[in-house]
C-alpha cells in the first residue's frame, strides 16, 4: 500500500535569526577558537585581500566542523592560504603584523586585486551595451538573446564563496557593477525584440526585498515585453539561506510575484547555484524547493568543478540525482574562471574532462541535461567534449554551447592537448592550424 508524505507547512518552521560575519569579524565566529591560531592568521590576511561573508545558518548547518578545515562547505565559504600567492601573502602577512592603517591596508589590498584579472572574458570591455549613445553600467549583453541585470540592491549575497569570479563585486565602489533604474532597464528590452532571457544576477537578487524586487519584474508582464520569454534569477540563497522563500517576513510575497510571473506566461527559472551534495541536507532547503516549485517555475542547478571542495565525480552523480529527484534540473558544470583566486581552485582542462565524465556516465538519461565541463570564455561557452587522438596527434575536442556569434555554436574545433592548461588562453590550435575559426572575428568585435 502506498504511503502518501506529509510534508511540513511552511509556519512549523522557525527561523534563526540572520547574523552575518564579516572580515573584521572573523574573532567573533566562536567554532574557529578551536581552530590553531596560525590557521586563524591566515584567513585574516586572505580575507583583507578577497571578499568574506558569512552567515550563522551556514556555520551552523551546512559545515561539519569536526572536518573543517578539509569540510567542502568551510572550503567554499572561509578563506585558505592557497588563495594568495606567496609574494602577495607575505605582503600582506607582514603588514597585519606591523603598526598599520586601514589606508594601508585598502591600498595594498588593492594593489594585490588588480594583479588577479577582476573582470574576466571582456566583462567591462565587449559585454557592456550602450543606450542612447551611453554606456549601460549595470547592463551586460553578450549573448543576442540573453540581457544580465546587476540591480544595485542585490549586489551582495547571503554568504560570499571563496570561489566567486564576481568577487570585485564585493571589494569596494569602484569595482562594482550595477544599476537601480528600472526605466532604463524596460527602456533596454523594450527596444530589443531579439531578447528572450532576462538574468537578474549579482551579487545574489534574492538578497533584496519582494518590493523592490517587483520593481524591476513586474512590468515584464504588459504587452510589450512579449518577447521576453524567460525570467531567471541566478541565487544561492536555496542552501545559503533558504528561509528568503519559507519564514522571511515577505517570503509569501516572493512567491506570489513568481507565480504572478509564471501565470502571465513567463518561463521563471531560478538558477540555483550548488557546489556540493552536503548543501542540500537540510529541511528547510527541501521546503524551499518544494514552495517554488508549486509556483510553476523551474529550479535549474550549476556549479563550477573546484580543487578542494568537489572534485570527486561520485559525489557529482550523487548530486545530480539528488536534484533530480527532488524536481530540479542539472544545468552546467563550469570551469573555475581565470580570475581572483583561481590558483587555488582550478584543475588542468583534461582532469575536468575526466571528472566530468565519470560523473556523467552514472547518472540516467534524465539527469543527463547537465552539460559540461564549460568554460565561460570571451568568446563564449566553450565546453571540453572529450580528449582524444586524430591522424596520431592527441587533441582536445572543443565546441561552443553559446557564444558572440551564435553562428558559432555547436562547431567543433580541435586543440592541442596539453597537460597544464586550465584555461581557453592555454590552448593552441591543432594539426598545425595558426587560429581558431573564431579568433579572427572575435578579436574585431
Amino acid at each position: 500500500m502506498q504511503q502518501t508524505v506529509q510534508l511540513q507547512p511552511a509556519q512549523a518552521y522557525q527561523a534563526p535569526r540572520f547574523t552575518v560575519y564579516q572580515h573584521r569579524q572573523i574573532d567573533k565566529i566562536e567554532q574557529l577558537d578551536k581552530l590553531p591560531e596560525h590557521l586563524r592568521f591566515e584567513m585574516k590576511v586572505v580575507a583583507n585581500v578577497f571578499p568574506f561573508r558569512v552567515n550563522n545558518f551556514v556555520i551552523e548547518e551546512l559545515i561539519d566542523w569536526h572536518k573543517v578545515p578539509n569540510d567542502p562547505v568551510f572550503q567554499l565559504t572561509f578563506p585558505q592560504r592557497g588563495m594568495l600567492d606567496d609574494e602577495s601573502y607575505e605582503q600582506m602577512a607582514t603588514l597585519l603584523k606591523s603598526e598599520h592603517t586601514p589606508e594601508e591596508v585598502f591600498n595594498l589590498a588593492t594593489e594585490i586585486r588588480h594583479k588577479l584579472n577582476p573582470h574576466p572574458a571582456g566583462q567591462m570591455e565587449k559585454n557592456v551595451p550602450e543606450y542612447d549613445g551611453e554606456r549601460v553600467e549595470g547592463i551586460q549583453h553578450k549573448y543576442k538573446e540573453t540581457v544580465l541585470f546587476f540591480p544595485s540592491q542585490g549586489q551582495y549575497c547571503h554568504s560570499y564563496c571563496t570561489f566567486c569570479f564576481r568577487w570585485a563585486q564585493f571589494v569596494g565602489k569602484a569595482t562594482r557593477f550595477n544599476n537601480n533604474d528600472e526605466d532604463l532597464l524596460h527602456n533596454y528590452l523594450a527596444e530589443h525584440k531579439e531578447v528572450t532571457d532576462l538574468l537578474m544576477t549579482g551579487g545574489d537578487p534574492m538578497v533584496m526585498r519582494t518590493v523592490k524586487l517587483r520593481k524591476y519584474l513586474e512590468t515584464l508582464k504588459e504587452p510589450r515585453f512579449d518577447h521576453i520569454k524567460t525570467i531567471r534569477i541566478g541565487t544561492k540563497s536555496l542552501t545559503f539561506w533558504p528561509f528568503r522563500y519559507v519564514t522571511d517576513p515577505d517570503a509569501k510575497e516572493l512567491l506570489i510575484l513568481i507565480k504572478e510571473l509564471v501565470d502571465a506566461g513567463k518561463h521563471v527559472s531560478i538558477m540555483a547555484h550548488i557546489n556540493h551534495k552536503q548543501e542540500l541536507r537540510t529541511d528547510i532547503t527541501k521546503e524551499a524547493i518544494r514552495l517554488i516549485r508549486k509556483t510553476g517555475a523551474q529550479i535549474r542547478t550549476q556549479a563550477p568543478l573546484l580543487n578542494n571542495i568537489n572534485t570527486d565525480p561520485l559525489m557529482w552523480s550523487e548530486m545530480w540525482k539528488e536534484q533530480t529527484q527532488m524536481g530540479m534540473i542539472p544545468y552546467y558544470m563550469f570551469i573555475e574562471r581565470d580570475t581572483g583566486a583561481k590558483r587555488y581552485f582550478e584543475l588542468p582542462l583534461y582532469k575536468t574532462w575526466e571528472i566530468f565524465r565519470e560523473a556523467y556516465k552514472n547518472v540516467s538519461g534524465v539527469s543527463r541535461t547537465v552539460r559540461g565541463p564549460s568554460m565561460s570564455a570571451g568568446p563564449g561557452k566553450v565546453e571540453v567534449s572529450g580528449v582524444t587522438e586524430i591522424h596520431g596527434e592527441k587533441v582536445f575536442a572543443l565546441r561552443f554551447i553559446q557564444a558572440r556569434n551564435p553562428d558559432w555554436v555547436q562547431r567543433p574545433f580541435f586543440a592541442k592537448f596539453d597537460e597544464n592548461a586550465m584555461w581557453l588562453n592555454d590552448l593552441k590550435p591543432a594539426f598545425g592550424e595558426e587560429k581558431f575559426f573564431w579568433e579572427d572575428e572575435y578579436n574585431t568585435m
